[in-house]
């Protein structure tokens, strides 16, 4: 629209500043005009309105586009730094366990650790008398005299005078060798004629641990003991041996340890009759590779399980970690305390027998701070703060285990360590609810608070030890003999070897000499026929009266060696 003025209606105002030459012209319009420019006035500012409308919103938008991608990016930020700490701690974890030392006390806290009772090196002070060597007048003696070769006199040649007596010294030697026992059996003829006894007799055939066998029972013995007790490999024994001169077959190995098996089932079931008997046990389980493709199974890994009472440690070999297997093995008790680590099947097996208790470890507790103060190092003054707490409870509860049972002092240790232990706990729920606190450091809060019951169960229990090292070392043997030779290459062999680490740890919980009381157990299965000995208690620490217990605790000498 233009509008259009006629030099007519056009007048100037003569007040009208100069400098403003058309501040002072009017223009006269038409009302068309004047409509059609109001119209487009308020077009033109509605849409400037608009834009400037869609440009605050668009500014709005992009500042919330904005503040959520940096919200989103924080986030993630925050969830890669937490994704890297444990990457972190995770590769030190690894690191710990594959380069640093094999326990779990490192120079970081021994100083804190033993604050409350200090422990000197262990062996004999410098300087300090000692008692001497020991003589070890137990073994025979084969005696030898040692002459000169020429008892005269350098110069002069005169002999020397012999005197009496001697001057004697003493060297320990051992001596290892095969060789065949040659029995000659005597035959008789009667030389009567009352006719009850016919045709030759001959003395009895020895007997045989493995009928027909042609290796003795000191043979299996050293076999059996080699293998399960010191952990050795087949094949380096059969080596051994072959140094020796005796020349035994992998396969003759094989079929003589399967001959073996029932040898000994029925002490392995009395065994685990004993330990169903007792109100305590230690419980613990590793993996154990047994070489044989089973239908349904994927891979070689069994378990080795360990069951420890006060007369009996007892072993067993299964398929799976299941609680099946605890409750196989402890079935019939429905009561009792087991002492083991957090598994999920002792938790189900405590559940299934509400009588039951089960005491968890502290050793896996205080494990549980040091591994967070060696995977996030930022942690480990709080975390070694709780190492010295837990150390303090074991100080405390060695005190009163120290101090007579019904005395004063014994009472006023008791409210110590139940002080202890409440102020501790005090501590663990406050900082559960600590929301400021480390997520690592809370998690292994709530663990401790989770596992609160079992952890205390020493307590009102002073005979259940804090930990459940004692199932730890038992472990010990096998996983020597697993590094050795792998595990087992059939079923037979793992059952096995689950019967002969249960005889032979049982004997040595007894403080039973193992070739002593193997040899002598072999013996007797040999003695009745190729089976288990028909008197099974005479064999069990147990049954034992004082006595056999101290012949069987007692080194079998050779018979050869003896009469020398």
């Amino acid at each position: 629209m233009r509008a259009t003025s006629a030099p007519s209606d056009t007048h100037c105002d003569p007040c009208v500043d100069a400098s403003t030459p058309f501040a002072g012209v009017y223009v006269t319009i038409s009302k068309q005009e004047h409509i059609e420019l109001k119209t487009a006035a308020n077009y033109w500012q509605t849409l400037h309105r608009k834009a400037v409308g869609r440009a605050q919103w668009r500014e709005l938008r992009y500042q919330r586009i904005v503040r959520e991608l940096k919200a989103q990016a924080a986030k993630s930020n925050a969830a890669l730094q937490a994704e890297l700490e444990l990457a972190q701690a995770q590769v030190r974890d690894l690191q710990k366990r594959l380069f640093s030392r094999k326990s779990e006390s490192g120079k970081h806290c021994e100083s804190r650790t033993m604050t409350a009772s200090y422990r000197a090196p262990r062996g004999q002070r410098h300087g300090s008398v000692g008692h001497g060597r020991t003589l070890q007048t137990q073994l025979p003696a084969r005696h030898e005299d040692v002459t000169l070769d020429k008892a005269q006199c350098p110069s002069c040649g005169l002999a020397f005078n012999s005197l009496a007596g001697t001057e004697d010294a003493q060297v320990l030697e051992i001596e290892v060798k095969a060789y065949r026992r040659v029995i000659h059996r005597h035959r008789y003829m009667p030389s009567c004629q009352c006719g009850c006894v016919r045709g030759i007799i001959t003395a009895p055939a020895p007997a045989r641990l493995i009928n027909r066998g042609k290796f003795g029972i000191s043979v299996w013995t050293s076999v059996l003991l080699d293998k399960f007790l010191y952990g050795r490999p087949s094949q380096r024994l059969l080596q051994d041996l072959a140094d020796h001169g005796l020349n035994m077959s992998a396969g003759t190995l094989a079929g003589g340890l399967q001959a073996l098996i029932p040898l000994f089932k029925p002490l392995n079931e009395a065994l685990q009759s004993k330990l169903r008997s007792e109100p305590h046990w230690h419980a613990d389980e590793t993996r154990w590779a047994v070489f044989v493709d089973v239908q349904g199974k994927v891979g070689h890994r069994w378990y080795l399980w360990v069951f420890h009472s006060s007369s009996v440690v007892h072993y067993v070999i299964d398929q799976t970690r299941a609680a099946e297997v605890i409750i196989a093995e402890l079935a019939g008790v429905d009561q009792g305390i087991i002492s083991c680590d957090r598994y999920s099947g002792y938790k189900r097996f405590a559940r299934l027998n509400p009588g039951v208790v089960l005491a968890f470890c502290w050793a896996h507790q205080r494990r549980d701070f040091l591994d967070l103060a060696n995977s996030y190092p930022e942690s480990a003054e709080w975390a070694l703060q709780w190492v010295d707490k837990i150390g303090q409870l074991y100080h405390l509860n060695g005190l009163r285990l120290r101090l007579p049972i019904g005395s004063t002092q014994r009472a006023t240790a008791q409210s110590d360590l139940e002080q202890a232990l409440q102020q501790m706990g005090t501590a663990c729920a406050a900082g559960v609810a600590n929301a400021e606190l480390f997520p690592p450091a809370a998690k292994v809060l709530e663990s401790m608070t989770t596992h609160w019951n079992g952890l205390t169960v020493f307590v009102s229990s002073p005979w259940v030890p804090m930990d459940n090292n004692t199932a730890e070392r038992d472990m010990r043997g096998p996983v020597v003999g697993r590094k050795n030779f792998y595990g087992s290459g059939s079923e037979c062999t793992a059952e096995l070897a689950a019967m002969m680490y249960s005889a032979l740890a049982t004997m040595k919980l007894w403080g039973l000499n193992a070739r002593t009381w193997l040899a002598a157990y072999l013996q007797a299965c040999a003695d009745n026929g190729n089976q288990p000995p028909s008197g099974i208690n005479s064999f069990l620490p147990w049954q034992m009266d004082a006595k056999r217990l101290a012949d069987m605790r007692a080194c079998r000498l050779q018979e050869g060696l003896n009469s020398s």
